[in-house]
C-alpha cells in the first residue's frame, strides 16, 4: 500500500511517518511537505536511505503538484497545517490559505485518482471551550462547532470540506479530532517543549493568566497508534475524538508535573497576561475505545518523562527553533500589548 502523508515534515507527521515504517513494513510512504517553519528534515534523517520513504517538497495549494504526487495513492493521510493558534492571531490569512484551500485541493486531487482512503487529522479546538467549572462537560463527536480563534475556524472550515467530498461525491473518508499532543520532534514554540527547553536553558517559564485552562494532553505515539486504528477499523464517513487524558489538567497542574520530573519548583513559573480566545479543552474518546479499541497507553508522568529525556538529549535538534520561536513570542507579546493598550 502506498501512503501520501502531507506534512510529514512537522510535528506529529514526522513521528508518524517512523510509527507507519516501523508497524507497516509491506508499505510506502510519500511525505509532501513545503518545509515552512514547522518542518524539521532532521526529524526524518534517519529515514533518507530508506527506499519505502521518499520525500517530495511542494506546498498544497498547488494543484498541479498536488496532482502529481497523488497519482497512484492508497490512501492520504493529511497532517498538512498552519497549527499554531498564537500564529493565526498573527497571521490568520495564512491558516485559511493552507488549512482551507488546502485541504480542497488535496480533496479534489483525492476524488480524481479514486483514493481508497482520506484521512483528516483535526483538533479538538473546532468545538471551542468546555466549561471548566462543569466536570461533565466533554468535547465529543456530535458536539456543534464553535471554534473561537483564527487556527480552530480554518480547521472546522477544512473539516466541513472533508464532510461534504464524502457525502457529496462519496470520497471515502475518516476524520479525527485529536487534542494537543506532545513527544519528540515538536517545535520549542508550543507549550510542552518551550517548558522543557526553558528548563534546560535557566529561563523562566511563562504561563497565560493563572494557568487554571484545561487541557487534554496526548502523547504523540498514542495519537499515530489511534490513526492506524482508524485507518484499518474505522468507518467511512465517521469522525474519531482522540484524547490522552481522562478529565483533562490545568495549565498550572501541567508545568508543576515538567518542574517536578527535572527537579525544579514553582520559582520558575512567570504569569503572563492571557491571550485572546484562550479556551478550555477535555475530550471523550469513548467512542474510538468502545467501538475500535483504541486506548492511549501511555500516563501524562510516562509521556512528561520520555519527552523530557528526548530533549535533553537532542539539543542539537531544538536549539535554532528555540530562537525563533522567541523572536515569535517577542513579536506576538508586543503585538497584543499594543491591542491592550488600544482597548
Amino acid at each position: 500500500m502506498q501512503l501520501l502523508v502531507t506534512g510529514g515534515m512537522g510535528f506529529i507527521g514526522s513521528n508518524f511517518i517512523h510509527y507507519w515504517l516501523k508497524n507497516h513494513p509491506a508499505d510506502t510512504i510519500i511525505n509532501f511537505d513545503n518545509l515552512t517553519y514547522a518542518a524539521n528534515p532532521a526529524s526524518l534523517q534517519d529515514c533518507s536511505h530508506n527506499p519505502r520513504y521518499h520525500f517530495v517538497k511542494g506546498d498544497i495549494v498547488d494543484e498541479v503538484a498536488v496532482d502529481q504526487v497523488m497519482s497512484g495513492t492508497d490512501v492520504v493521510v493529511h497532517f498538512a497545517a498552519e497549527s499554531h493558534v498564537d500564529r493565526s492571531i498573527d497571521n490568520p490569512t495564512l491558516f485559511v490559505r493552507t488549512n482551507v484551500l488546502g485541504t480542497y485541493v488535496l480533496l479534489s486531487a483525492a476524488l480524481k485518482h479514486s483514493v481508497k482512503r482520506f484521512h483528516h487529522i483535526s483538533t479538538d479546538e473546532v468545538f471551542g471551550s468546555v466549561n471548566r467549572l462543569d466536570p461533565q462537560d466533554f468535547f465529543r463527536e456530535n458536539r456543534p462547532y464553535n471554534p473561537t480563534s483564527p487556527y480552530a475556524a480554518s480547521k472546522a472550515s477544512s473539516d466541513h470540506f472533508v464532510r461534504s467530498f464524502f457525502k457529496t461525491f462519496g470520497l471515502p473518508v475518516t476524520i479525527s479530532n485529536c487534542s494537543n499532543n506532545y513527544g519528540p520532534f515538536q517545535n520549542p514554540e508550543k507549550f510542552i517543549p518551550r517548558m522543557i527547553t526553558n528548563v534546560l536553558n535557566n529561563q523562566k517559564i511563562p504561563v497565560y493568566g493563572q494557568g487554571d485552562n484545561i487541557r487534554d494532553w496526548l502523547y504523540v505515539e498514542d495519537h499515530c497508534s489511534a490513526i492506524d486504528t482508524i485507518l484499518n477499523k474505522g468507518k467511512v464517513g465517521e469522525t474519531y475524538c482522540i484524547g490522552g487524558l481522562k478529565d483533562g489538567s490545568t495549565n498550572l497542574n501541567l508545568v508543576k508535573t515538567v518542574l517536578q520530573v527535572m527537579g525544579k519548583n514553582i520559582d520558575q513559573i512567570n504569569y503572563v497576561p492571557d491571550r485572546p480566545g484562550h479556551d478550555d479543552y477535555r475530550v471523550d474518546w469513548t467512542k474510538i475505545n468502545q467501538q475500535l479499541g483504541w486506548t492511549p497507553k501511555h500516563t501524562l508522568e510516562e509521556g512528561i518523562k520520555a519527552t523530557i529525556q528526548w530533549y535533553q538529549q537532542n539539543s542539537d535538534w531544538w536549539t535554532n527553533s528555540k530562537k525563533e520561536a522567541e523572536l515569535f513570542y517577542q513579536k506576538l507579546n508586543n503585538y497584543q500589548h499594543t491591542s491592550y493598550e488600544k482597548k
